[in-house]
C-alpha cells in the first residue's frame, strides 16, 4: 500500500513538472531498410537506412515580454542493432543546445550542425540525408567531408564523429525580414578529441596539429538566405562560408526554384580551400542540380552532380529516387545511383564505378 502510494506521488509530482514545463515535443524517425554499393566496403547487401533515425526532445518556455527559453537535444542510433549511431559517436549526436529567443533573434550554445551546412539540405535533392544515393556528404560541400585529414567542419573532433557539426559553439539566426535571414556560427579553439596527429603541411615528426592540439584560429560558419514571399512561383538563394579549426575554408552558395507547387527545381555550387593545410592540389570545386516531383502519393528525386579536385579525375553521381506515402508519416523507398570516383588503382588517372541500391521504410513519429 505505501509502496502504490509512493508510485501515485512520483507520476503526480513528474506530471506537475511537465504541465509547468511549455510545450515540451517528443519526435522522432526510424529508418530502416537493405542496400549494395558496388566496388566499395558494401559490395555485399547490407542492412541500414537512407536517413539518420533519431528521438528527439525540444521544447520552450515563455518568460514574459516575447522572451522565450529554447531546448533542443536529439539522440542518433542505429534501428538494425540498437546501438547508437556509429557506436563512436556522442549520445547527443544529433544535436544538444540551448538558448533564448526574442525580438532580436535566437541565441543557442552548445553543438549541432554549422549554420552553413543546416542551410544548404534545403537546397539538395535528398533533403540533406546522409546516404550513398544523396549529394550533401559529399558534392554538395565539395569534399569538405571527405576523408582528407584536416578537412570537414570537426577536423579535430573524435575519430568516428561526424564532419558537419561544431562543438562548444554559439549561434544566432537573425529574424526574417522582408525574406531575408542571417546566420551566424561561432565555435571554439578547443580540442575536440583529436587523438591522431594532422600533418598537414608539417611532417610526420613534427605534424602541423599534433595530437591534443587546439586551433589556431577560432572556427566561423555564416550563412544567408531570401525566400520570396507567396507560394507560387517561389524561390530562395543562400550564400554562405565557413572556416574550420585548421583554416580550411568551404564557401558555397545555390538557389531552388517551384514553378508549381508539386515541383522543386534546385542547384548550388561549393568550393573548398585546402591551402592552410597543403601545398599542392589545394583546391575542390563542385555542382549539384536536382529535382523534387510530386506526382499522386508519390516522390521522385533526381539529381546530378560533379566534384574536381585538383590532380585527380572528376568525380561524377547521377541518382534517383522514388518514396510511396502509405501515410503522412510512413514512406516506402528506392534509390538508384551510379558514381564515377577515382580510383587508387594503375593507371592514377582512372576511375571506376560505384553502383547503389537502396529499398527501405521511413516513419516518423
Amino acid at each position: 500500500m505505501k509502496k502504490s502510494l509512493l508510485a501515485m506521488a512520483l507520476m503526480g509530482a513528474f506530471s506537475s513538472a511537465a504541465f509547468a514545463q511549455s510545450n515540451v515535443v517528443i519526435y522522432g524517425t526510424l529508418d530502416a531498410g537493405i542496400h549494395k554499393t558496388s566496388n566499395s566496403a558494401n559490395t555485399a547487401i547490407q542492412e541500414g537506412g537512407r536517413d539518420n533515425s533519431k528521438l528527439g526532445f525540444r521544447g520552450q518556455e515563455d518568460l514574459g515580454n516575447g522572451l522565450k527559453a529554447l531546448f533542443h537535444l536529439e539522440i542518433r542510433y542505429e534501428v538494425d542493432t540498437g546501438n547508437i549511431e556509429r557506436s563512436t559517436r556522442p549520445l547527443f549526436q544529433g544535436q544538444s543546445r540551448v538558448g533564448l529567443q526574442g525580438g532580436f533573434g535566437t541565441v543557442r550554445l552548445g553543438r549541432a550542425l554549422t549554420a552553413l551546412q543546416e542551410t544548404t539540405t534545403l537546397f539538395e535533392p535528398w533533403s540533406g540525408m546522409p546516404n550513398v544515393a544523396g549529394f550533401q556528404t559529399d558534392l554538395m560541400v565539395a569534399g569538405y567531408r571527405t576523408a582528407i585529414a584536416g578537412s570537414g567542419s570537426d577536423p579535430l573532433g573524435a575519430a568516428g564523429n561526424s564532419g558537419n557539426r561544431f562543438a562548444n559553439a554559439v549561434w544566432y539566426n537573425s529574424p526574417v525580414y522582408n525574406g531575408f535571414q542571417l546566420n551566424l556560427n561561432l565555435g571554439s579553439k578547443e580540442n575536440n578529441g583529436l587523438a591522431t596527429a594532422i600533418v598537414g603541411r608539417g611532417t610526420t615528426a613534427a605534424p602541423q596539429y599534433p595530437a591534443g592540439a587546439r586551433a589556431q584560429a577560432y572556427p566561423y560558419s555564416v550563412s544567408a538566405t531570401y525566400t520570396a514571399p507567396g507560394t507560387t512561383p517561389q524561390y530562395a538563394i543562400y550564400a554562405g562560408s565557413e572556416r574550420n579549426s585548421t583554416e580550411v575554408k568551404w564557401h558555397s552558395v545555390g538557389a531552388y526554384y517551384r514553378p508549381i507547387p508539386a515541383l522543386k527545381l534546385m542547384g548550388s555550387y561549393g568550393r573548398q580551400d585546402l591551402s592552410h593545410i597543403r601545398a599542392i592540389n589545394d583546391t575542390m570545386k563542385s555542382w549539384v542540380l536536382g529535382a523534387n516531383y510530386n506526382v499522386g502519393v508519390g516522390l521522385v528525386r533526381f539529381g546530378y552532380g560533379q566534384r574536381d579536385t585538383d590532380g585527380e579525375v572528376k568525380t561524377k553521381e547521377l541518382s534517383v529516387g522514388y518514396e510511396h506515402n502509405l501515410s503522412p508519416r510512413t514512406y516506402l523507398y528506392l534509390d538508384l545511383s551510379q558514381k564515377k570516383v577515382p580510383t587508387t588503382l594503375a593507371p592514377a588517372s582512372s576511375d571506376m564505378n560505384q553502383n547503389h541500391y537502396a529499398l527501405g521504410i521511413h516513419h516518423n513519429f
